[in-house]
């Protein structure tokens, strides 16, 4: 049992090296395969026609957090 262990932990770990040396020799920075949700034509995660509740008090904190760095900066 323990030899099944090391040995896929052993290629396990070469795999991870190959990926690694592959990001460093590309330089190339990691996506996805499919292009996400914007290859299929959706433009935010939930398609609903209004924002739930939750969502809206985020984005109305994100808005006042908006509001006051655009206000320090000003100052």
């Amino acid at each position: 049992m323990l030899k099944i262990f090391l040995f896929a932990f052993i290629l396990f770990l070469i795999a991870f090296f190959g990926m690694a040396l592959g990001y460093i020799v590309k330089r190339k920075s990691l996506q996805g395969s499919c292009g996400g949700l914007g290859a299929m034509g959706i433009e935010k995660e939930c398609d609903c026609p209004e924002p739930c509740d939750a969502r809206k008090k985020r984005m109305a904190k994100d808005a006042a957090r908006e509001e006051l760095l655009n206000k320090n900066r000003i100052l």
